[in-house]
């Protein structure tokens, strides 16, 4: 017999769970605050999401193996995007996500908000035909 982890489904999901720090579970392994999936109305799998500062972490490194290099070695500009495209998942959100982020990047905690602030002045000085 097959497991959670053979079905479809579960080959589907996996490079998501792990892009997240998720963990993938028999159903029956299941907490309560743990996702359950279906499939063709039968509970196949189970998704453990990790904490969220857990989560920051993955991304980090998601993002370091996207630029082929540890995040520190990036140049001003591409940290900028780095800082922007965390902004848009929530990083700062998330407890000691500034300093987080800060060490990632090899930059003090006012570089990453002076960052986050160039970046909300310019999208406050465009005009509505401008867009975003």
């Amino acid at each position: 017999m097959t497991g959670p982890a053979d079905h479809a489904l579960a080959e589907a999901v996996k490079p998501l769970v792990d892009a997240m720090g998720g963990e993938l579970l028999a159903p029956g392994e299941a907490r309560e605050d743990d996702v359950v999936l279906s499939w063709e109305g039968e509970e196949v799998l189970a998704v453990r999401l990790p904490q969220l500062a857990d989560s920051l972490d993955h991304i980090l490194a998601a993002m370091e193996r996207r630029h082929g290099m540890p995040l520190s070695e990036l140049d001003r500009k591409t940290k900028q995007l780095v800082v922007r495209t965390l902004e848009a998942r929530g990083a700062f959100s998330v407890r000691h996500g500034v300093e987080t982020v800060a060490g990632a990047l090899g930059v003090s905690r006012f570089t990453v908000y002076n960052y986050l602030n160039r970046e909300n002045a310019s999208r406050d000085t465009k005009t509505p035909a401008e867009g975003p």
